[in-house]
């Protein structure tokens, strides 16, 4: 894997659940020397420019992240096309990934399902839960998910 040189996130509105990972990917790699690769994050339905919700900007804050001037940005075939590793929240926004952009599929895959090797088993639940308009308690719980899924990968990379 060491041939990957951006990954991309993506989950539905681009104001929580990737904004987390790509954060949280962006200082797991500068932390081990391996910045040199490119994260960034999309929407299946963002619109672009709307700034991620509060509670997205107080989790990460108290993780040491900030966020709070990140915008949001709506996916494209392009970013499809252009990015080594797609990595999807939900098994809908994957379909939707491969949907538009077929050539995609080898690079798209589930966060919760990359790089596992489910006949050791390490199958899981599929998604990450959507926080948005949930209480506080959820979006610390799907920051958590989210931390243990990119340390994992990060040393995948």
């Amino acid at each position: 894997m060491n041939n990957i040189k951006s990954v991309l996130f993506v989950c539905t509105g681009n104001s929580c659940r990737s904004i987390m990972a790509e954060g949280l990917l962006k200082r797991w790699l500068k932390e081990h020397g391996k910045d040199r690769i490119e994260v960034s994050s999309a929407g299946v339905r963002a619109l672009d420019g709307i700034p991620p919700t509060d509670a997205t900007v107080g989790v990460m804050q108290r993780e040491g992240i900030d966020v709070s001037g990140f915008l949001s940005k709506r996916l494209t075939d392009d970013i499809i096309r252009g990015t080594d590793l797609v990595l999807a929240m939900e098994n809908i926004h994957r379909d939707e990934i491969i949907r538009r952009v077929p050539e995609a599929a080898p690079k798209t895959h589930l966060l919760k399902k990359f790089g596992m090797n489910k006949n050791k088993g390490e199958f899981q639940e599929s998604d990450v839960p959507d926080p948005i308009g949930r209480p506080i308690e959820d979006y610390e719980y799907c920051l958590s998910m989210i931390k243990d899924q990119v340390e994992r990968i990060g040393k995948l990379l």
